[in-house]
């Protein structure tokens, strides 16, 4: 019989019945019971609006010198930044596909179009490297925040980084984000790579000079061995996508930019004319970050939800126990094997679990097979490619407003689309092909 702290699989469903569908992998939507408990994102966290802001004036001084280094980034004088796009196609689609009318207006975030990157991790994973590149300038009076940093383009400031090590663990695009930035700067980069992590982007992170380690087992091991590897040298820098409250800031300043753009797209946001934004969830880090920075600027007039794969729903299985860390998706069985690699994780970080306990409206999961299904989806209707991560979060309007009858057309449903620009067009093609077969066979349900 297996016993998960102390309890048989029945005494947990006992105590938890969605634990029935969780262990059956099947998609479903469980409502945070535990939400508005301990306040807003102002009360009682570890983290403010001051310094999400703080945070967004770092990445304005860096501005020049990404302006400098990355030449995609002129047109927008340095901000690395995202579309945010109406999306009515898909949302017909997705409607016709779950029998569920939205009530609202539908938009993609399109973070996978993200400038350098090419998926969320670009906001956190690239902030967190610039702050500790700051950092070692402004220790050496190397630099003064006055500077105009487009000259740490210039080789000296390479020749100094290449003294140091920036190591991390990742399934993917935060190895992706960091590696390509780190390299940029004259950093040496070790990116530690679960078993997970797609091939293209082992191959793309070589091609820019970065060493990466792969490991045959999971990403809370990649992130082990990443961890003990920057211990053992004073000069090597380790991000950790567990606790890392930078890398949390920098995923947060997008709520600061999404602010700006409602407004320029005249999208009201009151609390009777909320926002309802749907976040794939990893280990937590980027949608946690975006979710404080949010609930940061917009208070209850945001209502925020996780989407996780049906075979890897580890801040699911966290929150709802509210043992967030200590417990895993391996300890019931759950095999955490999925297409969506970038949320293929067995543990959530008990850090983003904790913060957003109280913040989180909902969970829902989502199969591989609805993954690919939406990937040709979003391409016909929208003509975006998406990875399997990103799609996850359009089947989350159908979830609220089936559980939620206050749904109003006055309401702002908005998907956050998190990595597929950078994905190579024979691998684009073949995920393509596999979700018309799965089209053709059934709709998702």
């Amino acid at each position: 019989m297996t016993i998960v702290k102390g309890k048989s699989i029945n005494e947990w469903i006992s105590a938890f019945p969605d634990f029935g569908p969780i262990l059956n992998y099947t998609p479903f939507y469980w409502g945070n019971p535990y939400a508005g408990e301990k306040g807003t994102a102002s009360q009682e966290q570890p983290l403010q609006l001051e310094d999400i802001q703080d945070a967004e004036e770092r990445l304005k001084r860096f501005a020049p010198f990404i302006a400098a280094a990355y030449k995609e980034t002129e047109k927008s004088e340095g901000m690395i930044e995202s579309p945010l796009k109406k999306a009515d196609q898909i949302k017909a689609r997705i409607e016709e596909i779950t029998g569920q009318t939205i009530p609202g207006a539908f938009y993609v975030k399109l973070d996978s179009h993200l400038p350098i990157s090419g998926s969320i991790k670009g906001r956190g994973g690239i902030y967190e490297v610039l702050k500790y590149a700051e950092k070692l300038l402004l220790e050496h009076h190397l630099l003064s925040e006055k500077d105009d940093y487009s000259k740490i383009a210039e080789e000296k400031y390479r020749d100094f980084f290449s003294q140091y090590t920036i190591l991390v663990g990742s399934t993917g695009n935060l190895g992706l984000s960091i590696g390509v930035i780190s390299a940029k700067l004259g950093f040496r980069v070790v990116v530690h790579m679960s078993a997970d992590a797609k091939q293209w982007k082992k191959d793309l992170l070589r091609e820019r000079g970065v060493q990466v380690v792969e490991h045959p087992s999971d990403y809370s091991k990649a992130v082990k061995e990443g961890r003990k590897e920057a211990e053992n040298d004073p000069k090597s820098y380790f991000i950790d996508d567990e606790n890392s409250k930078d890398l949390f800031l920098g995923y947060a300043v997008a709520a600061i930019r999404l602010k700006k753009q409602l407004k320029e797209q005249k999208i009201q946001v009151s609390p009777d004319n909320p926002l309802h934004v749907y976040l794939p969830c990893g280990v937590g880090g980027g949608p946690g970050g975006v979710a404080f920075g949010l609930k940061a600027v917009f208070g209850d007039a945001v209502k925020c939800y996780f989407a996780e794969p049906t075979h890897s729903p580890c801040m699911l299985i966290g929150m709802m126990t509210r043992m967030h860390n200590e417990i895993s998706v391996n300890d019931f069985g759950l095999d955490n094997q999925t297409a969506a690699d970038g949320l293929a994780v067995g543990r959530a970080s008990g850090f983003v679990g904790k913060v957003m306990e109280p913040l989180l409206e909902g969970i829902f999961t989502v199969s591989d097979e609805q993954m690919f299904r939406l990937i040709a989806e979003m391409a016909d209707a929208e003509g975006i490619h998406l990875e399997p991560s990103a799609v996850t979060g359009l089947m989350g309007p159908s979830y609220v407003v089936q559980n939620n009858p206050n749904i109003t057309e006055g309401h702002t449903h908005i998907i956050w689309a998190t990595g597929g620009s950078m994905v190579p067009d024979e691998i684009k093609e073949a995920e393509y092909q596999k979700g018309l077969a799965f089209k053709r066979k059934s709709d998702v349900k």
